[in-house]
């Protein structure tokens, strides 16, 4: 292929940028040449820094739409659909490979057959080039035909471009817009209105960037302002932009070109916000993005490299004679360069703030934080916001260094901000950015879930993920030490002295704010520094203030402080917990939940919901805490049945059980036992609290058991019908879900088998009852294990009426039972040294009692042997 420019040689200095998800990313910066490669023509990027790496490797093509933006950029479309730009450090470089490009796509364009993939309509525009009228005052309602018919096709808009671009049709049209003014000739510049409309909307770049320019924006800002959608009202747009007080130039600014580039985007920033936000299509919007970012990348480039402006512009803060308003038109421009700064890729604005702190930005946060004009503050704020959003850790070795040479650090600043500050948005970001500087290295996040199983049998991510824990900063834990020492508590003071202030009433909404945003603070300090601020906050008593603020008249402070008491809560930290109980800060909640009963608010849900938490998680000191010294607040909250559940969870833990006073099985008249329904026939949720009774059961010495154990190896028992007695228990037990189900369980003398058969045959001999051949009672069984889950269950054979009698006498000697008993087993204590004297004696009545409910008229137990 025959070029008719040889490519350039010489290499030129470029940026490369690519558009991902509208918002353009640095690639890195290189050198730019453009070369022949057999058949294809190629633009090669190679890295500054490292020259064997290619930073862009692009063919171009004829289908390419390469467009030329001011003098140093280049801007085209890959064929995969990336946008892409080339932003050339010289326009002498850019002009070099814009011509390399143009050349190649015209022979590109010339070598294509007749078969190429144009289309008929793109060939009849060949072969009939587009013309427009004459711009007259006669001619606009043909012009705005003619255009509407063109920009109906991609090759229409492409021809209407490049008419309007070579015969400089837009500033012929100006004039007319003067002259349909002067006629008062409405419909004309309503046809002129959407001629502009129509020529901004081709999205082409070298239109937008003709538009903004001095000689033009006004007769098109002026057309635009007789929008024919709204025939009965005009804007103002030319008044505004005529309107020369919004630019002040604090320091003189010698290069024109950058000069230019400043009006130049400001007027595209007002063009897309303003005259055109009402019609603006997502190309048009992307172009203007685009410009307006390189545009800024250019100025603030432009801008960080002049040594003597920089110097300048901050010496104007140190000078003691310059005035007030130079002071804050300074601080203002800075606020400009921050927020411009915020657009541009991370480098850049690393290397502008390195330039802005050398020459004394730190100086200028200080001197616009403290001043008595609150737009200077809201700038300052503005500033510190952006500097702590780049880099916190960079501001926190500023205030570390300002610590160690005894200087009042940017800390105190800000407290002093937060406490005196009216301005409710001053107040809230001064919170953030202390929140943000207190804030402790962070590890990078964990991978999702999905990452980790893709990569669990990968040794490199495995490795990657055991070293990506960040290591202490001794400097940020002496940082935070120091804030700890020494700000800490003048910060919170406003939340101190509210101990002298009782009632808390007639709170302004500044004072309510102050306290809203203390608290979120003091919230933020226990999620991150566990240690260090549960010991501050305990030695200044503030839960007991936060508590105060329940009480006050704004409802989004009493969330606030009930947010605190739920996070408190929430660390399950028994410290917290005790420190609530014991100063009694829950009645205050309850208050709360009792004046708003049955409105289902805000401020009512969130009371629910902690204790709901406290319910569910069971923390039993505060559910102790709160049923004992607010059992009858509580029962009459009914609406809800949280409260009835902690007031059965309290007396669960106690032994108490609503159907304690009730047997463990009842007989009808039948004489057929049936289990007492308990928690409703329900499955228990969670794990059985254990009772008194099981936990006197396991505390009873195992020393009776060893030696009754010895005893029964030696000398086995009688056999009765063939049957070993200890085959058959005396009393029988339920089994363990019973016991577990019913809550009671009977407590049973034990004794040994020689002195129960004794004693049954003493109790015969003087109740006149002939004792036959009786067989010995067997051997009562020992401790039942509870975990022992294969023990026969026949509590029944002794329970019931008619199978007692029936039974042998022996058994009717040997164990009394209370005649209108219910039949009820309970189990005692173990025996005590007192039992084991009764046992010593030889005379002694030693008996089994089964100890019995009751009727009504108050008997207790008997024993029918005694």
């Amino acid at each position: 292929m025959a070029l008719v420019v040889p490519p350039p040689n010489d290499k030129k200095r470029v940026k490369v940028y690519e558009l991902r998800h509208n918002d353009w990313f640095d690639r890195g910066t290189g050198f730019c040449t453009g070369r022949v490669v057999g058949d294809e023509s190629k633009i090669y990027v190679e890295s500054e820094d490292q020259p064997d790496r290619t930073l862009l490797e692009t063919r171009i093509t004829k289908e390419d739409g390469y467009q030329k933006q001011q003098d140093t950029l280049i801007v085209w479309t890959e064929s995969t659909g990336t946008d892409m730009a080339l932003s050339f450090q010289e326009a002498e470089g850019c002009a070099a490979i814009w011509d390399f490009v143009s050349h190649v796509q015209q022979n590109l364009m010339a070598m294509a057959g007749p078969d190429d993939a144009l289309s008929d309509d793109a060939m009849d525009n060949f072969a009939n080039p587009l013309s427009l009228p004459r711009p007259e005052l006669s001619n606009l309602d043909d012009i705005a035909s003619l255009m509407r018919t063109v920009i109906a096709t991609p090759q229409g808009r492409d021809s209407l471009s490049k008419l309007v671009i070579s015969d400089d049709y837009i500033r012929k049209l100006v004039p007319i817009v003067t002259m349909a003014e002067d006629l008062e000739s409405l419909d004309d510049l309503h046809h002129l209105c959407n001629i502009m409309k129509m020529l901004v909307l081709l999205n082409d770049t070298q239109i937008i960037e003709h538009v903004v320019t001095d000689d033009v924006v006004m007769g098109v800002v002026g057309a635009l302002e007789y929008d024919p959608d709204f025939p009965t009202h005009k804007a103002n747009h030319r008044r505004y932009l005529r309107d020369r007080s919004k630019f002040k130039e604090v320091v003189p600014i010698q290069d024109l070109a950058i000069k230019k580039k400043i009006h130049s985007t400001w007027r595209l920033l007002y063009l897309k916000d303003v005259v055109l936000a009402r019609i603006l299509d997502d190309p048009t919007f992307s172009v203007l993005n685009s410009l307006i970012f390189f545009n800024q990348v250019d100025i603030v480039s432009h801008l960080q490299g002049n040594t003597a402006f920089l110097e300048e512009l901050f010496g104007i803060i140190d000078d003691p004679n310059a005035p007030h308003a130079r002071k804050k038109d300074a601080v203002c421009f800075i606020q400009t360069c921050c927020a411009i700064a915020k657009n541009i890729q991370a480098p850049g604005r690393q290397t502008l703030y390195a330039n802005f702190i050398q020459n004394g930005l730190l100086r200028v946060i200080n001197f616009a934080l403290l001043n008595g004009d609150s737009s200077i503050r809201v700038a300052g704020t503005d500033i510190l916001v952006a500097m702590i959003d780049h880099d916190a850790s960079m501001v926190r070795a500023y205030i570390f260094r300002s610590i160690q040479d005894s200087k009042r650090p940017l800390t105190d600043t800000l407290i002093e901000l937060l406490l005196i500050e009216n301005d409710l948005g001053v107040k809230a970001q001064a919170a953030d950015a202390i929140k943000v500087l207190l804030e402790p290295q962070q590890p990078p996040p964990p991978p999702n879930a999905e990452t980790m199983a893709r990569n669990s049998n990968n040794p490199e991510f495995l490795s990657k993920m055991r070293n990506n824990a960040a290591p202490a900063n001794p400097q940020i834990d002496s940082f935070i030490q120091n804030f700890y020492d020494n700000s800490a508590s003048k910060l919170f003071r406003p939340l101190k002295d509210l101990e002298k202030r009782r009632p808390i009433v007639n709170l302004t909404f500044q004072e309510a704010s102050l306290f809203q945003h203390l608290i979120e603070i003091l919230m933020f300090l226990i999620r991150y520094h566990l240690f260090r601020s549960k010991i501050f906050i305990f030695q200044e008593g503030l839960p007991a203030r936060i508590a105060q603020l329940l009480a006050c008249q704004h409802k989004h402070l009493q969330l606030t402080a009930l947010k605190f008491f739920r996070t408190c809560i929430g660390l399950q930290d028994d410290s917290y917990v005790q420190q609530m109980t014991k100063n009694f800060l829950f009645e205050p909640i309850l208050n709360i939940v009792y004046t708003t009963m049955l409105r289902d608010n805000l401020l009512n849900s969130v009371c629910l919901e902690l204790f709901e938490y406290v319910k569910r998680e069971n923390v039993k000191p505060v559910i102790i805490h709160v049923v004992e010294n607010f059992r009858e607040k509580l029962e009459e909250i009914s609406y809800v049945d949280t409260f009835q559940s902690l007031i059965l969870r309290y007396d669960q833990m106690q032994g108490y059980n609503a159907e304690a006073d009730t047997t463990l099985f009842s007989q009808d008249s039948d004489g057929n036992p049936h289990r007492t329904s308990v928690n409703g026939n329900q499955r228990w949720q969670g794990v059985k609290e254990m009772d008194a009774a099981e936990e006197a059961y396991f505390n009873t010495s195992d020393d009776e058991d060893e030696l009754a154990n010895k005893k029964a190896a030696t000398k086995r028992p009688p056999m009765s019908n063939g049957v070993p007695q200890a085959a058959r228990s005396l009393v029988d037990y339920p089994d363990d879900e019973e016991e577990s189900l019913d809550g009671q369980v009977g407590v049973m003398e034990r004794m040994p088998i020689e002195r129960l058969n004794a004693q049954a045959a003493d109790e015969n001999t003087k109740s006149g009852i002939p004792v036959a051949s009786t067989p010995p009672l067997e051997r009562l069984s020992e401790k039942r294990r509870r975990e022992e889950d294969d023990e026969e269950d026949e509590l029944g054979k002794l329970s019931t009426t008619k199978r007692r009698s029936s039974s042998v006498s022996s058994v009717s000697s040997g164990v009394s039972i209370g005649s209108n008993s219910s039949n009820v087993l309970r189990r005692k204590r173990g025996f005590t040294s007192s039992g084991k004297e009764t046992m010593a004696g030889s005379n002694e009545k030693i008996k089994i009692s089964l100890a019995g409910r009751t009727s009504a008229d108050g008997e207790g137990k008997r024993d029918e042997g005694g």
